[in-house]
């Protein structure tokens, strides 16, 4: 490397993931001498671990789906099976694709790269293999890891996702330990690709930090695709030989199966790092931040999903691009967390954005609040994709919108609209007024809308 130690930044970025290369991008931009230190891949978990490789299996196994289910629209295709080697291929292709992309992106903005382990050794210091790099501002980017549970330990045929993502087969049969978004998505594809799967989940619905329609429409979704799922029940322990995973529960349930996914939630990256010692307050692993995601600490920002809060790629983004901006004097508006979207891409997806309606409830009081849902099955895209779900609507009463949540095929390429409506605050009349193309989906937000604001077309008053 070019650079000479001691070498001095505007700004040094520990973490090339989606917070840390979204900073380091928006601040080179924005005439800032960069520095970007990752130790494994530009990129992050969601590009080479979590979002995009989950994605690509996930399209593989909607096409297995189509497949076996050609004939219900007269055409005469049949599912033989899954080639997990081609499967890996196509999927390591996508994320190859779009890792040249973004080093290639990187480099034309003149920000320098440093590979290895960073380490905070002073307010303003990172030290990288031996090298030591000052900046008049630190960001901590150091990103998410998959969590385990006390004495749970990840060998064999007990996995995380980081494993599950490398099989070059595909299993008999799978139990999911956390019935989340991860263990839905992987449940989902296992189940597509032929796998017996049953999904264990401590807390009484699946996706459980959805609106509570959306958990039970999922559960019943599962229910019909032949996805079994043991709810209200804790883990207990596990055993495994050479005919299997054997999984207690505490209730004295067993389960056996080829393999256990551990899909627990993702704990921060933060222990070993030097954070604590220069005064950086963590709390079970996070780094505590104010709402300009200041740690308080000398020039010491944070972004991503080592700040408590959803773990999802595009809030760490817009998390980079706001702390860059606030560096850089630009004084951005902060980003609201219930307004970012979330999506779970399992068969059928879950998107949603706002406040679910037990939050709207506790927040504006349980008389405040009106709901509205509009079944897919009125509109003509949904009905041509044979798919079923719904759209929920939460708004305060003679108030705006507050929340968006969607069930049924491809709705995560809906959300677009939702947030929008969320964020600036819609009126359904607002909505209501907008032309929305026919035949699409997103016409069922349009209908949704009209009923709201109290002209149902498509729906039952």
């Amino acid at each position: 490397m070019a650079e000479t130690p001691g070498t001095d930044f505007d700004i040094v970025v520990l973490g090339g993931g989606s917070g840390g290369y979204a900073t380091a991008l928006r601040a080179a931009q924005l005439g800032a001498k960069v520095a970007l230190i990752e130790a494994d891949k530009l990129g992050g978990t969601c590009l080479h671990y979590g979002c995009v490789p989950t994605k690509a299996l996930l399209h593989a196994a909607e096409l297995a789906d189509n497949a076996r289910d050609g004939s219900h629209f007269g055409v005469l295709s049949e599912f033989k099976g899954i080639d997990m080697a081609g499967v890996n291929s196509y999927k390591d292709g996508v994320v190859s694709g779009l890792y040249k992309g973004l080093q290639g992106l990187i480099k034309s903005r003149a920000i320098t790269v440093f590979e290895g382990w960073g380490t905070l050794v002073a307010q303003d210091t990172v030290e990288v293999n031996g090298q030591r790099i000052t900046g008049r501002n630190i960001v901590l980017a150091t990103g998410s890891y998959s969590r385990s549970l006390p004495g749970l330990e990840i060998s064999g045929r007990v996995l995380t996702s980081d494993q599950a993502l490398k099989l070059n087969y595909v299993p008999k049969s799978v139990i999911v330990l956390g019935g989340g978004v991860i263990g839905s998505e992987f449940a989902s594809v296992w189940r597509s690709f032929g796998a017996d799967v049953t999904i264990v989940e401590a807390l009484p619905h699946l996706v459980p930090n959805e609106d509570e329609s959306l958990s039970k429409a999922l559960e019943r979704a599962f229910r019909k695709r032949g996805i079994a799922f043991n709810l209200g029940d804790r883990f207990s322990g596990v055993t495994q030989d050479d005919s299997g995973v054997h999984v207690t529960l505490e209730s004295g349930k067993t389960f056996d199966a080829d393999l256990l996914l551990v899909a627990v939630g993702r704990g921060a990256r933060t222990a070993d790092l030097g954070f604590e010692a220069q005064g950086v307050t963590i709390d079970r692993g996070f780094v505590i931040t104010d709402d300009k995601l200041h740690t308080g600490v000398g020039n010491i920002w944070a972004v991503g999903d080592i700040v408590p809060g959803l773990q999802l790629a595009h809030r760490g983004f817009a998390q980079g691009i706001f702390v860059a901006e606030q560096i850089l004097g630009l004084n951005p508006a902060a980003i609201v967390e219930s307004g970012i979207p979330r999506v779970t891409y399992s068969d059928p997806e879950i998107a949603s954005v706002g406040l679910t309606e037990a939050k709207a409830k506790e927040q504006f009081g349980a008389d405040s609040v009106e709901t509205l849902e509009y079944n897919l099955g009125g509109n003509g895209k949904s009905k041509i994709l044979a798919t079923q779900g719904f759209i929920k609507l939460v708004r305060q009463k003679d108030g705006p919108v507050v929340g968006v949540h969607m069930i049924g095929a491809r709705v995560g390429e809906l959300i677009g609209e939702g947030q929008l409506i969320v964020n600036w605050e819609a009126y359904p009349e607002d909505v209501a007024a907008l032309v929305h193309a026919h035949p699409t989906q997103n016409e069922a937000l349009g209908e949704a809308f009209l009923a709201l604001a109290g002209k149902p077309l498509h729906a039952h008053n």
